[in-house]
């Protein structure tokens, strides 16, 4: 047999290669490459085709998603906050062609669009669908925390977050969920230890590094880029709710932890001041709100929601904190108008102004305003008979939502150090003796009102 030449076959081998080479190039950019979305052309305005990759899949996403009857709605913030600016001319367009791509072609890894469960019935042949498309996807689920209870945690799971991958671009679809206080709630975004975390980059999504809590909001249908796209009505205010949505839930487990050291207490009375303290609490919330003053469970209150997911049977008030940046003159006949009559108002504006208003039969509310300084928040007592005065010292807090006797109220997010701060370390253990002049831990001798002053300071009624 003749001897081959060594030249020859690395020639032949080098120009196989050459043609493999040539081949997967144009396998990729001719059909790979528009099945995945990784080039697309321009579109009107934008300044190159890298530029209008956001916008081809968010069309395509919006194709995907009519094509199953799936209603969703634009909160994506970046993109909400430049269409405020032009909200007016954009609910007043026709929805003709744009002159360019303004929103959609700005440059970003991820759109975020919302979906209410109830709207949409978990169909397999989406994911189908969307696979034909190109789009690669990721479930995220997680605990349904409606189902939980003193009775029973249920560890049921529901979808929370979905995420559509495509060329460079992926949408986050986040699902919300209506609760028994009449408002939508979001869950957290937590990859289980088998999803490749390196999907899309997490750390950048604005929502699901904590559960959040909104109204439900009113959407009109709007073209943007050429796009129908359902919006919230008022962008600002769905901005503003998000930056204050952060949502924490009742801590049942240790609720139930608590009751197997101290039985709650069933008799009847401690019912019908449970009964009564619910209603005292929707009533003076929806005072408040209707007013647009923000508050939150403080004392009594907050400890029995943080500790036992309930009212405190014995506690025989209920009690909310407001700042005394958002006081308003209007509180005292708002409460009268409901029907709470004023029961005492000690202190002033300027210095420990406390409300105390008369519930049925012996429940009471009792407000307390904060004032902040440097180093800490603090609010104060006064004691009628003698004048004198008490300060209570709490660490800086934040505000958060929870659901509380099915009312969807604010607490403080650093809840343990607001009740530790209040109650000392032994917050977890029942005392039903209580004097609040001395039994707090936060509390401080603070002067005494100067006797011209009483008739303003201390009106007990």
């Amino acid at each position: 047999m003749q001897k081959i030449n060594k030249n020859v076959v690395l020639a032949l081998l080098s120009l196989t290669s050459l043609v493999f080479l040539l081949f997967q190039l144009y396998y990729y950019k001719f059909y790979l490459s528009q099945k995945n979305g990784a080039v697309f052309s321009k579109v009107r305005g934008s300044q190159s085709g890298q530029d209008s990759t956001r916008w081809h899949v968010i069309r395509k996403f919006l194709g995907l998603i009519s094509s199953h009857n799936i209603p969703v709605y634009l909160i994506d913030p970046l993109i909400l906050g430049l269409v405020d600016k032009d909200i007016e001319q954009i609910r007043s367009s026709p929805g003709g062609p744009s002159p360019g791509c303004k929103y959609f072609c700005a440059q970003s890894d991820f759109t975020t669009f919302a979906l209410l469960d109830k709207t949409w019935k978990h169909e397999v042949g989406l994911f189908r669908t969307a696979e034909k498309m190109g789009f690669q996807w990721l479930k995220i689920i997680n605990k349904d925390p409606r189902l939980d209870g003193m009775d029973d945690l249920s560890g049921i799971e529901i979808p929370l977050h979905y995420i559509f991958k495509l060329a460079s671009h992926a949408i986050h679809l986040v699902v919300f969920y209506e609760r028994s206080g009449n408002y939508l709630w979001h869950g957290p975004l937590r990859l289980k230890q088998h999803m490749d975390r390196k999907f899309v980059p997490f750390r950048k999504l604005h929502f699901g590094r904590y559960p959040g809590a909104y109204e439900k909001p009113e959407l009109v249908l709007v073209s943007i880029d050429d796009l129908k796209v359902q919006i919230p009505k008022n962008p600002s205010s769905f901005l503003e709710e998000m930056s204050h949505s952060r949502f924490l839930e009742c801590r049942y487990r240790e609720a139930r932890a608590f009751f197997q050291l101290y039985p709650d207490d069933a008799s009847l009375d401690a019912v019908e001041f449970r009964k009564k303290a619910k209603s005292l609490l929707h009533l003076a919330a929806l005072t408040l709100n209707n007013l647009g003053v923000k508050f939150w469970l403080s004392s009594g209150t907050c400890l029995g929601w943080y500790r036992q997911c309930n009212v405190i049977p014995h506690s025989k008030d209920v009690d909310l904190g407001v700042f005394i940046r958002d006081y308003k003159a209007d509180i005292i006949p708002a409460f009268q108008k409901a029907g709470l009559p004023l029961k005492h108002k000690f202190g002033k504006v300027e210095d420990s102004l406390e409300l105390s208003f008369q519930g049925e039969d012996d429940v009471k509310l009792d407000i307390f305003f904060f004032y902040e300084e440097d180093d800490y928040i603090w609010n104060g007592g006064t004691q009628a008979k003698s004048g004198k005065k008490f300060k209570y010292l709490f660490p800086k807090f934040t505000l958060c939502w929870t659901e509380f006797v099915e009312l969807k109220v604010h607490v403080p997010c650093e809840t343990r150090q607001y009740v530790e701060a209040n109650y000392g370390p032994d917050w977890k253990v029942p005392v039903k003796t209580w004097d609040w002049k001395s039994s707090p831990s936060n509390v401080q001798y603070n002067g005494v009102w100067p006797v011209d002053e009483w008739d303003d300071v201390i009106q007990v009624y």
